[in-house]
């Protein structure tokens, strides 16, 4: 008996030292992956709205920009790309309760995924995949444009028809191919 339980304890620690998360589903797709979303939920990945990038300097900071609603990413340490403008230039300016102004940003506040964390990864921000062979799987999502009902700005997902990225600006989808 004793001998089953200290088993059981070592596989579910063995399984908790992977950092491969999975939300909305079983488990992760294979060990590429350290963070993986539910498949065909007409859901999608929002990102966090920020009103002051300018101390963030970490390639790959995908995020909400306040100042011009737009999604951004940070690709070359001082150079934010917009994946937000629609074929016009215009982006959304739409309600933005879900992450209210008196909610005032943590600086210290971090989640980190890593597979084996010895306390020195410094990386700034909320969601930190701190794996350097290991990649976050986006929400697939079939036509996100028609199917997800209720989007808010700064929404992503992956979408199995077009299969492309998908991004809400608050007002229009764009869509991104490699």
């Amino acid at each position: 008996m004793i001998k089953n339980i200290i088993l059981t304890g070592v596989f579910l620690a063995a399984d908790l030292i992977s950092a491969q998360i999975g939300i909305s589903r079983e488990s992760v797709s294979n060990a590429s992956v350290s963070l993986q979303f539910g498949d065909n939920e007409n859901k999608g990945l929002l990102l966090p709205y920020v009103t002051d990038k300018t101390g963030i300097t970490e390639n790959g900071t995908l995020l909400f920009d306040m100042s011009d609603y737009k999604v951004k990413y940070l690709k070359d340490t001082n150079t934010w790309f917009d994946l937000s403008v629609d074929t016009t230039g215009n982006t959304g300016n739409t309600d933005f309760n879900i992450q209210a102004s008196d909610r005032a940003e943590q600086p210290g506040a971090k989640v980190s995924i890593i597979t084996a964390d010895d306390g020195t990864d410094t990386t700034k921000g909320i969601l930190v995949l701190a794996d350097n062979n290991k990649a976050m799987v986006l929400p697939k999502v079939a036509s996100p444009h028609l199917n997800i009902i209720d989007p808010s700005a700064g929404m992503m997902a992956y979408d199995t028809v077009k299969k492309q990225l998908a991004v809400y600006n608050g007002k229009v989808w764009t869509f991104w191919k490699p």
